[in-house]
This record gives C-alpha cells, sequence and structure tokens, in this order.
C-alpha cells in the first residue's frame, strides 16, 4: 500500500439529537454500513437502562443517510432485533450487528451480551437474517454460531463476516482471560483478533486461538471490532485497540485505530502508521477512536468510527486518501 492518510470529515450522527426506541437517549456505538442504491443504512448500537437493576441493555438500530454521508434521511423507529430469551448468550444486550449481503437476504452476525456474576459480562456470536432489506432481523435459533471453546475461554464476538471466492470468512475477538490488574479493583479483560472460515455461513471452523495481528503494547494489549476490505489486490484489516486496564480515564491508554495488511488472508502484517487516522485537541475524537467500520461507496473508501466515551455521543466518518 502506497503511503495513504485517513481525512477526518467529523462527527456525522448524534444519537442525543434524535428520537430513538426503547427510551434510549445516548450512544450509537460500532456503526456498521450497508449501502443500498440510494442510501447508506449504518446500524449501531445504542443503551437503554434496565428498571429492573439500572444496569444498560444494548439494543440495535439504524439511521438512513445519503450516500455521501451529509444528511440524515431517517431515524428507526424501532430495535431491528428483540433482546434474547431467559438465559440466552444475548439476554442483556447486542453489541455489534455486522451484516453482510447473501443472495436475496442481509445476514446478520451479532455480538450477544449476558451478564455474568464472578466478571461483567460474557459474550458469543449470533446469527439472524432480514428479508425486508434490513428493517427487521430474525434469530436462526437462540443459541450462538460462534462461541468459547476449549483454547478461547471467553468473551467470542465482534464478528465481521465477508464471502471472498465462495467462502465465508470471519473475524472475530476471542478472550485469553480475566485479571484483576490492581486490588481493590474490579477484573479487567484481555482479548485479540481471531479468523474462522464457513462454507454456509451457519458451521464455523476457528484457527483455534491462533491471534493472526501482531500486539504493539505487549501482551496486555486488546484488539477488539476487525473490518476487513480489498484495496488494489491486498486485503487491509481496521481495528481498534488498547491497554487492557486503565483505559476509561487515563488519556493515551484507550483505543485507538490499529491497521493490518494480508496477501492471503491468513498471514497479517502489522502497519498502524499507514495509513494513520489523526487526533485534533479538544475535537469529539481526541480522547478515544475505536469501532471502526470500512466500507466503498461511490469510488471512495470511507471509514465510520466513535470517539471520545465509547460512542455516547455518536459516530463521525473518515476518508482514505493516498
Amino acid at each position: 500500500m502506497v503511503a495513504a492518510r485517513w481525512e477526518r470529515l467529523g462527527k456525522i450522527f448524534d444519537p442525543t439529537e434524535h428520537a430513538l426506541p426503547n427510551g434510549c437517549k445516548e450512544f450509537a456505538q460500532s456503526p456498521q454500513a450497508l449501502v443500498f442504491d440510494d442510501f447508506v443504512r449504518i446500524y449501531f448500537a445504542t443503551r437503554q437502562v434496565d428498571p429492573g437493576n439500572g444496569k444498560y441493555l444494548s439494543h440495535i438500530a439504524y439511521v438512513d443517510m445519503d450516500r455521501g454521508l451529509r444528511s440524515v434521511q431517517a431515524v428507526s423507529d424501532h430495535t431491528v432485533i428483540p433482546l434474547g430469551n431467559l438465559g440466552c448468550f444475548d439476554e442483556h444486550g447486542i453489541f455489534p450487528l455486522n451484516v453482510v449481503r447473501h443472495g436475496d437476504v442481509i445476514l446478520g452476525y451479532t455480538c450477544g451480551w449476558t451478564r455474568r456474576v464472578s466478571v461483567s459480562v460474557d459474550t458469543a456470536v449470533g446469527l439472524v437474517i432480514s428479508r425486508d432489506n434490513g428493517r427487521t432481523f430474525q434469530r436462526v435459533a437462540d443459541g450462538p454460531v460462534l462461541a468459547s471453546s476449549l483454547h478461547e475461554p471467553c468473551l467470542v464476538g465482534d464478528a465481521f463476516v465477508r464471502i471472498i471466492d465462495g467462502s465465508f470468512h470471519m473475524w472475530y475477538m476471542f478472550g485469553t482471560g480475566w485479571r484483576q490488574f490492581r486490588a481493590n479493583e474490579p477484573p479487567d479483560r484481555t482479548y485479540k483478533i481471531g479468523h474462522a472460515v464457513s462454507d454456509d455461513g451457519i458451521h464455523w471452523m476457528k484457527e483455534e486461538a491462533r491471534q493472526i495481528v501482531p500486539d504493539r503494547l505487549g501482551a496486555d494489549e486488546s484488539q477488539a471490532l476487525p473490518t476487513v476490505i480489498e484495496i488494489g489486490g491486498r486485503y487491509h484489516m481496521f481495528f481498534c485497540y488498547r491497554q487492557s486496564f486503565d483505559f476509561r480515564k487515563t488519556k493515551g491508554r484507550g483505543y485507538r485505530i490499529g491497521h493490518a495488511w494480508s496477501d492471503d488472508l491468513r498471514h497479517w502484517t502489522r502497519d498502524d502508521d499507514n495509513p494513520l487516522l489523526e487526533t485534533e485537541d479538544g475535537a469529539w475524537d481526541s480522547d478515544m477512536q475505536c469501532y471502526p467500520n470500512v466500507f466503498e461507496c461511490d469510488g471512495r473508501v470511507l471509514m465510520l468510527y466513535n470517539g471520545n466515551a465509547f460512542g455516547r455521543y455518536g459516530f463521525g466518518v473518515a476518508e482514505l486518501k493516498s
């Protein structure tokens, strides 16, 4: 890849300025684009306060924007998937939703959240299908299609799926474990990016516990939300990474956008600085840049991403320039 950079085009959607379903008032996390002929539908995760305990429940909604991502055309008045049944892997939230066209349907790969006792959450990947152009999705089953296994003990999620040469490829995160880094503080999790393949999008074969992207911050680096695109005959992965602990309030330890490239979808070379998404003091994304989704529209390579506070006040866009 020739020298390239991301041109930050600013924040394009603020959930606090719109009426959201289920009484949600803040958060538009992990924006994921689905391009139509005359608009772009962007799915995102928003949050509802659980009246039973005051904790958050994550729901999926969407905003339709013009293909230039300059104006909002509509915001969904409904959540596109109900939360999971009692005791299921997605009972307490869905975040994110990755979408991919397949024939005359749209497949959606969910990250379902369920609360735990000794640690805060666990996650797994579910499959949903839309037959109404992505307005609503229905579960294939109550259980996940990818979950914890022998060498991936927890926190499987953040699936990004694409069909390449007739095969389904999934890049996802898997947890290496939980650890209490400091006394008198709750444990924090560490996760890496893995890869799985499938013939049908339902039954998956993992490259079990193989971390495919090298660490930049050491063993305690957490990597999340991969997105893969082909540019000029080479595959490029963008993701976010951070320190595994003390990342919520300490500047410099929160999420940033990472990058790796591959010629064979198996071996990945990390190169975060090309292209680089720069920061600007005092901007909406000055403290954090996370949850990227890269796609092509009208000859432009665009990246949706969240900024400060994990997307509490929305998401923005950057364009790849070379």
